[in-house]
């Protein structure tokens, strides 16, 4: 993976700030420069047979809150984080050689939030949360457009489609947040936060 980095980068504990929120927010401002979508990040859920999961999801909001993802509540993702309420994030910056792993409990955003994003959205975005049956079986790609048509039909002349009550955000408040660094001979540089029950944060290297 080193290879494809475009420069040495490297991670020791003096990079390191002290909350993992600013930390994130320094790497997140050099891969916007760096990466394309560096907001593409895995997500991993476990069902209530202790089943795990995971998909590519798009990261649409990070803070010391946490961190934030949208989806359709009737969608299999949805029950999986309301039914176990934990989850796993995972981004990977190829081109930086770059890791962030992010493991807490999941909570729903509040409705003004989703409101907020939502609206955000392009239009055809919007009319997709409405036309789509999100995993649920479909019949075929025409039932897909028709639903669609449908939709667009029933939103014609509005200006601002609303956030269907099915859909909406999703916020991962961290237990532990991994930052990895790759390195020449696979001795990477990888350091953990924790919270360390007074309010701030435990720092640890842990072995590649």
């Amino acid at each position: 993976m080193a290879a494809h980095r475009e420069d040495d980068l490297t991670l020791s504990r003096s990079d390191l700030a002290d909350d993992p929120f600013e930390q994130f927010d320094a790497w997140w401002e050099y891969a916007a420069d760096k990466v394309p979508m560096p907001e593409a990040i895995c997500l991993s859920t476990v069902d209530a047979q202790g089943m795990p999961d995971a998909r590519m999801v798009l990261l649409r909001g990070h803070g010391p809150d946490g961190f934030r993802i949208y989806t359709n509540y009737d969608s299999n993702k949805a029950a999986q984080l309301d039914g176990q309420g934990v989850a796993a994030l995972c981004l990977f910056w190829r081109e930086l050689d770059r890791q962030v792993r992010i493991r807490g409990t999941v909570k729903r955003a509040t409705a003004e939030e989703s409101d907020a994003y939502y609206l955000s959205r392009p239009p055809l975005h919007r009319l997709g949360a409405w036309a789509s049956p999100q995993s649920q079986p479909i019949e075929n790609r025409d039932e897909l457009e028709r639903r669609l048509a449908e939709a667009e039909e029933r939103f014609a002349g509005e200006e601002d489609v609303p956030r269907p009550e099915n859909w909406g955000g999703y916020v991962l408040e961290p237990d532990v947040i991994e930052f990895w660094q790759g390195r020449i001979g696979r001795l990477h540089d990888r350091f953990t936060y924790t919270p360390d029950g007074s309010g701030g944060w435990t720092i640890q290297r842990l072995g590649p």
